[in-house]
């Protein structure tokens, strides 16, 4: 098992989660989040004054997936997210020790 966790624009949301859908991957945690990478935020207008925001709006999506399923979700991640601007997001995996389903007690991928 492996936990995707993909950092994205916040208007890219439903692209994303519509082309894992295709994939059959129907579950998975959205946190409204800010941030900022090489872009080092943004500058905003405010009363006719430029002011430098240091964190910009992002999208942090978490995804357990089986093992078999984290190629083919990387790359449907980042062709919904793409925009090619600055700012895009990233991606990152990493393994899971376990996963339990609180309901029933199921363990392991069965839990996912």
């Amino acid at each position: 098992m492996q936990m995707i966790e993909a950092v994205i624009k916040p208007n890219k949301l439903d692209a994303v989660k519509t082309a894992l859908a295709q994939l059959g991957i129907l579950g998975m945690t959205a946190v409204e989040c800010k941030g900022f990478g090489r872009q080092l935020g943004h500058t905003e207008r405010y009363r006719g004054g430029k002011m430098d925001v240091g964190f910009v709006p992002k999208i942090l999506l978490k995804i357990a997936v089986k093992a078999a399923d984290v190629a083919p979700a990387v790359e449907a991640i980042q062709t919904a997210a793409r925009s090619g601007a600055v700012g895009d997001g990233k991606i990152f995996v990493y393994p899971i020790a376990q996963a339990f389903r609180i309901r029933t007690g199921e363990e392991g991928e069965i839990a996912l």
